[in-house]
């Protein structure tokens, strides 16, 4: 059960990244999904993209320490480090 709670907030930080970074791009910027990615990593500005999208992983943390699931909080602070990984090699 443990392994399960913590691969349920893996997936939850990265879905909520994913959606915090839609989010902006297409209301910020006002292009496409795909093509403001390309263009972000163009400029050099998709750490930030992501950063921004991390927000939401902020708000899944809190509530989940609020309905008290600290395994799957823990899955979404585990999301947030491979996401900073993975921008970092970018």
């Amino acid at each position: 059960m443990n392994k399960i709670d913590l691969l349920i907030g893996f997936t939850i930080g990265i879905l909520a990244s994913i959606l915090g970074m839609f989010l902006y791009i297409t209301f910020a910027v006002h292009s496409d999904f795909i093509a403001g990615l390309q263009l972000m990593k163009y400029q050099g500005h998709l750490g930030k993209i992501v950063t921004l999208g991390s927000i939401l992983d902020l708000i899944a943390f809190g509530i989940l320490l609020k309905m008290n699931k600290e395994l799957m909080a823990r899955g979404v602070v585990l999301a947030v480090i491979l996401l900073t990984i993975i921008t970092l090699f970018l």
